[in-house]
């Protein structure tokens, strides 16, 4: 194949990592399983505009991105955009889809997956034609990533701890609010504490991540309103993998799920793909089942094998 390489050299390991080397290994790891490729570093505010221009040049089949989820959930929207295949270096804290992709979590490791992979067709999400390959969310996630943006940290372990402070003043403070939903032809009114849709319904692991990237379907899940000891008996299921069976949630799946919040805010935001950014009143979110090109080991490595390369343990509120 014919690639190119956007690795934001701002992107979590990538801080610490010494970018000309990795460049000339990624280079012949690839040159070497017949690949073209051309590497370029990058700084994290330039990254989708040098993305968008790989998109733009005759001849290349596919984008390969390095760096957080950030950067991952943008490669991935230009690449179902432009119809390239889409390579996944995880280089970020929590590198969701990659755990999705069952991709080495070591920056080193995954040259020679990816190298070697095949291409694989997977599910891409949208909200109001923004589009997401983890998740949309509203209410408790939402609150705890404007807490935890107001906080400072230059480290992967640095936001590790300021998303434990952030959930813990979520806890305390749950916001309360009004949705109408309908899915499948069901609609239904209710006071919420949060609203997650994610990219293919979400696994067992605390993460909160699909192990499943092509099952085509969206993941709906919703909290009743709930008081602060509701948020950390929430909080608790989630870790042990246990969020279904919280007497708060309701889950489901679905193709498309329409919101729509009765009451106007002005500080009324979502999350999506780890973003915070303001929502409309009105939400439509749809999957596009095996719309997105991906590189992807071949066969696919046991999940229990991907989850021991790498564990993060903190005390967040994925919902």
């Amino acid at each position: 194949m014919n690639l190119i390489a956007i690795l934001n050299r701002d992107g979590g390991t990538f801080k610490t990592t010494d970018m000309d080397a990795y460049s000339r290994q990624m280079a012949d790891v690839f040159r070497a399983e017949g690949h073209e490729i051309e590497c370029r570093v990058v700084a994290g505010d330039d990254v989708v505009g040098a993305m968008e221009k790989v998109a733009a040049t005759p001849g290349v089949e596919g984008l390969i991105a390095g760096g957080g989820d950030g950067t991952i959930s943008a490669a991935a929207s230009i690449a179902w955009q432009s119809g390239l295949a889409l390579g996944i270096v995880p280089a970020g804290t929590m590198n969701l889809f990659a755990r999705t992709l069952k991709l080495p979590l070591d920056i080193w490791q995954v040259l020679d997956v990816l190298a070697k992979g095949e291409v694989q067709d997977a599910d891409i999400a949208s909200a109001n034609g923004r589009s997401f390959v983890h998740q949309f969310s509203a209410g408790l996630h939402s609150r705890m990533v404007r807490y935890r943006n107001q906080m400072s940290y230059a480290s992967r372990l640095g936001k590790i701890r300021a998303s434990t402070r952030a959930a813990l003043g979520v806890m305390f403070n749950p916001p309360v609010f009004e949705v109408e939903f309908t899915v499948e032809g069901r609609k239904e009114l209710r006071k919420v504490s949060a609203i997650s849709v994610s990219n293919n319904e979400f696994g067992s692991d605390g993460l909160l991540y699909a192990d499943s990237a092509s099952g085509g379907h969206l993941g709906f899940y919703v909290a009743d309103a709930l008081t602060p000891p509701g948020v950390a008996a929430l909080a608790i299921d989630i870790l042990r993998g246990r969020l279904k069976e919280n007497e708060a949630v309701s889950a489901m799946t679905a193709t498309e799920v329409d919101l729509h919040f009765p009451r106007a805010r002005k500080d009324i935001r979502c999350v999506i793909d780890g973003e915070l950014l303001p929502m409309d009143r009105d939400v439509t979110l749809k999957i596009h089942a095996g719309e997105l090109k991906v590189l992807v080991r071949q066969p696919q490595a046991p999940m229990a094998q991907v989850q021991a390369q790498e564990g993060v343990a903190t005390a967040t509120v994925g919902l």
